[in-house]
Formats: structure tokens, sequence, C-alpha cells
């Protein structure tokens, strides 16, 4: 039995550095993109995303440049807590206003309905409070 790594860790390049954050650029790769296929398959993407590190001391001491090549470094904790924001409690949501609505002997349509509603909101309600979500998620870089 394997153990799970302790860290998630992404490749980047530095392309912006400020007295307040350091903009790092990942792509991120589907789970096919080494595929030998990925040219003719739809379903390959790859997607480049800037993500802007705080600047701190060790980072500003550190004498970053644009055009470094760096890691992005993530705690697997964080990733997985992630991953039950994003998906998990979503997926409560729906499972719970099924049976809710099932009790109450509703018609399917309306089941359906209410239930993706739900969802709907448990995401409206996410991105609402984005902000505050983002400053939990906090990557650190390594040379």
């Amino acid at each position: 039995m394997s153990k799970q790594p302790k860290k998630i860790v992404h490749e980047g390049k530095i392309v912006s550095v400020d007295n307040t954050s350091i903009g790092v650029e990942i792509v991120n790769k589907a789970a096919c993109a080494t595929c030998h296929a990925k040219g003719v398959c739809g379903a390959a993407e790859e997607q480049v995303r800037i993500i802007d590190i705080p600047q701190t001391l060790a980072t500003a001491t550190a004498g970053y440049k644009v055009g470094d090549s760096v890691k992005l470094v993530l705690s697997a904790v964080m990733g997985m807590k992630a991953v039950i924001l994003a998906y998990g409690l979503p997926l409560l949501v729906l499972l719970v206003s099924i049976l809710v609505c099932s009790a109450f002997h509703l018609e399917q349509l309306w089941v359906g309905l209410i239930s993706l509603a739900a969802v709907a909101l448990y995401y409206i309600i996410f991105a609402i409070f984005k902000d505050k979500i983002d400053k939990e998620f906090v990557f650190s870089i390594e040379p």
C-alpha cells in the first residue's frame, strides 16, 4: 500500500512580481494529457492559469524574477478540502434534497427541479463566499 503525498506540486513559471504578490503561470492538464491519442481526442485539454502568491518575507528575500521556473506547493489536506467543497457537499445537498422531496411524495419532475435548484443555491452561496474561501487555499513557492 502506497502512502499519499503530503503535498500537491505544480510546476510553473513566474510571469509577474510586485510588492504584494507573485504571479505564477501553470498549465492544468487533463488526466489524458499524456495519452498518445490526445491529438485526435476531443477530451484532451490544457488550460493556462495564473496563480497569485502573496509576497512574504521568504519570497521577497528569495529574489524571484519574471521567467524563473518554480514549484507551487499546496498541502494535500487543502487539496482534499477543495474536492469536498466542490464535489462532495453538492452531492450531499443533491441526495438530501431528493430524499426530503421524495418523503413528501412530490412528483418526480418537482423532485428533480427542487434538487437541482438546491445544488444551484449551494454554488451561488459558494460564489458569494469565494474570496473568504480563497484565503484558506494559499500556495507556497519552491525554487
